[in-house]
């Protein structure tokens, strides 16, 4: 068990990697406040986890809404007494260039990519100043390339990218740790809205995507997962600011 007597809260875990993170965490004994937009969808989530033996909690609320922000954290506190991880992981994926977004798609993608992300962590961040945890926001390698009609979505997470340093720098001296972990293209419900999207095949889709990967395919769920609960763990002790790509190699060529 990497993290017994742990609590934590993980948002947007309704599917893919938030999921992922659920059950990771689980199987590493974290007792969980687990938060998505989607009630029907954090349900099953909550069901996976509590029928492998978890314990957690699950509320209903949108991140960009500070009343609900503040809820997620209070839940926690409420429910078991103390926070340790939190998990920034709850995303809007509105991608689009700078001439077809609207004021109203800025406005939400910043609203849950950026100031939910903060706000959540505001609220959380008090009650680990006493005894030190670890923040973890899920960005991506869109925060750090380029991408043909993407503005809206990579400036967010370009800006959590700023964010995660900016936490990790006044949070230090409370030994609270921030951190970034960075995906590349992962499996997942999002990959098939964006299928959509585009109008082609899966296999159309993974034939164009995975050779910009070194490794040569997409991510899967539990490896993003799997980096995040590192950086979760009392293993990276020392580890604070740094932004972790789990890319397959694609942001270094």
């Amino acid at each position: 068990m990497r993290l017994p007597n742990k609590v934590a809260i993980v948002t947007g875990i309704g599917a893919g990697i938030g999921e992922a993170i659920a059950l990771r965490f689980a199987e590493e004994g974290a007792r969980q406040i687990l938060a998505d937009i989607h009630q029907a969808n954090g349900e099953r989530t909550l069901y996976k986890v509590r029928e492998m033996g978890g314990e957690a909690e699950l509320v209903v609320g949108d991140i960009s809404k500070e009343a609900d922000a503040q809820r997620i954290a209070a839940a926690a506190i409420t429910r078991f007494g103390q926070i340790d991880i939190l998990v920034n992981n709850a995303a809007d994926f509105t991608q689009k260039s700078i001439e077809q977004a609207s004021l109203e798609d800025w406005q939400r993608v910043f609203g849950v990519n950026v100031f939910g992300t903060a706000t959540v962590s505001k609220y959380v961040a008090p009650h680990m100043k006493a005894r030190g945890g670890a923040i973890v926001n899920v960005g991506s390698m869109s925060g750090i390339i380029a991408q043909k009609n993407f503005a809206t979505y990579n400036a967010s997470k370009g800006a959590i990218q700023t964010l995660t340093r900016c936490m990790a720098y006044d949070y230090a001296e409370f030994n609270i740790r921030v951190n970034t972990v960075c995906p590349g293209c992962i499996l997942t419900s999002a990959s098939f809205r964006e299928i959509e999207r585009l109008g082609i095949t899966f296999e159309q889709w993974r034939d164009e995507v995975a050779p910009g990967h070194m490794l040569n395919r997409l991510g899967e769920p539990r490896e993003v997962a799997n980096a995040v609960l590192f950086l979760a763990s009392d293993e990276a002790s020392f580890i604070t600011a740094t932004h972790l790509m789990v890319d397959g190699g694609y942001t270094a060529h």
